[in-house]
């Protein structure tokens, strides 16, 4: 099959983008507005960006009408009448029911957190809350939002963040900064309505040296990667 996406409607391109682009980390990005009330929202199109600075992005499409989600709307620069703050609290197994639930879309002003029953606790740095569930969270500063389509229906928008903290439960890092991946316990997102584990690992060595295991299965012999 080939397909051109010049000659899709929006919704089948996005059919195509949740379906093969898999698995999708998921950012639970918690904002607020300028008088503090605090918004929380699931997001897969996010990613890490780099390490230098540290920068995070995700991704809130334009709602079928073209106006703004209201996670964009208040992590903005506030030279474009937001905040410019948010924070991205990693998705867990032990909320994940939550997570999905905080996807309704509610008025602007009212919270997820009371929808959801998750725990607001203050950020260190920037003004919206983390989610005290979270395993793992990261304060950020917005540094520029780039939009694909302004005001179109289901338009792009890239919100680039710097880490300025990193928040982690007890135990989900060592001293050396490596992350057990089983205490984090990180759900990833599929097609649909589907979601995944991240339980079932292996590990590869990079490079050449990852041939070397081409007639053999992974997974016989993988441990749980640091």
């Amino acid at each position: 099959m080939e397909l051109d996406p010049a000659k899709l409607k929006s919704q089948d391109r996005y059919k195509l983008l949740i379906g093969l682009v898999t698995p999708r980390p998921i950012a639970f990005v918690s904002t607020c507005d300028a008088d503090g009330r605090a918004n929380l929202a699931p997001f897969s199109f996010f990613n890490a960006v780099g390490s230098n600075p540290m920068l995070l992005m995700f991704c809130p499409a334009n709602k079928d009408d073209g106006s703004e989600k209201d996670s964009l709307r208040n992590a903005k620069p506030a030279s474009e009448g937001g905040v410019g703050e948010f924070v991205v609290n990693i998705a867990s197994e032990s909320f994940i029911t939550q997570v999905a639930a905080a996807g309704e879309e509610l008025p602007f002003g009212e919270s997820e957190f009371e929808l959801t029953g998750l725990t607001p606790t203050p950020s260190s740095v920037v003004k919206p809350p983390r989610v005290l569930e979270s395993p793992a969270s990261f304060e950020c500063r917005t540094v520029r939002v780039v939009r694909t389509n302004p005001g179109e229906a289901g338009g792009g928008n890239i919100v680039l963040g710097e880490v300025v903290r990193v928040h982690a439960h007890d135990g989900v890092l060592n001293d050396r900064l490596h992350t057990d991946a089983e205490k984090l316990a990180a759900v990833g997102r599929m097609g649909g309505a589907t979601y995944c584990l991240t339980r079932d690992r292996f590990d590869l060595p990079r490079g050449k040296a990852a041939m070397d295991v081409l007639d053999q299965d992974p997974r016989s012999g993988g441990t749980a990667g640091a």
